[in-house]
């Protein structure tokens, strides 16, 4: 979330984007592996479209982002950010322990807020520079969150999904969902 926020202005024109969000490849859908006591199916009946678990990242309003310590402590922490093009972008300061630990570690996991729709993003962040933001990422976020999505404030994150997990409750154990990117 943002430390302090800024008036609704234009961006400054000196903040070119021609890089847009990249496009991972349609996820391969699988199972969660889990013992065998949860039920889950070796089939994929039952299992939900990408679409199920992009919605919830796209709706989501806060998100919960893990990292680790330089020491292999977790940190976890709420943040804002938007889902776009099966990505997830957020900002943060410069100085909070997310942006140190992603310095040194960028392995971490991202959470939606509804967790009887739980949908978990395990990937890889990288800070961006200005010019790789999509412009789109500057727009959605305004009208998400009516704050602008502003590096000067501190770096902007894109967090690419390596495997990403659904575990709906009023649907589970048919609705266990995994998907792998390549």
């Amino acid at each position: 979330m943002p430390a302090r926020k800024t008036r609704n202005q234009s961006r400054s024109s000196k903040f070119v984007r021609s890089v847009s969000a990249p496009q991972p490849k349609s996820p391969k859908s699988s199972r969660p592996v889990m013992p065998p006591v949860y039920g889950i199916p070796k089939t994929r009946k039952g299992s939900l479209p990408w679409e199920w678990a992009r919605k919830r990242l796209t709706n989501s309003h806060n998100y919960l982002i893990t990292t680790v310590r330089p020491d292999g402590r977790p940190h976890c922490m709420v943040v804002w950010g938007i889902w776009l093009n099966d990505a997830y972008f957020f900002s943060t300061g410069s100085t909070t322990r997310k942006a140190k630990n992603l310095a040194a570690n960028a392995n971490c996991i991202v959470c939606n807020e509804i967790v009887e729709e739980a949908v978990i993003v395990e990937g890889v962040a990288r800070q961006l520079t200005v010019p790789e933001i999509p412009e789109s990422a500057f727009q959605l976020y305004h009208a998400k969150y009516g704050w602008k999505l502003d590096p000067k404030m501190g770096p902007v994150f894109l967090v690419t999904p390596r495997k990403v997990i659904a575990m709906p409750e009023k649907l589970f154990p048919a609705g266990a969902t995994r998907w792998l990117f390549d």
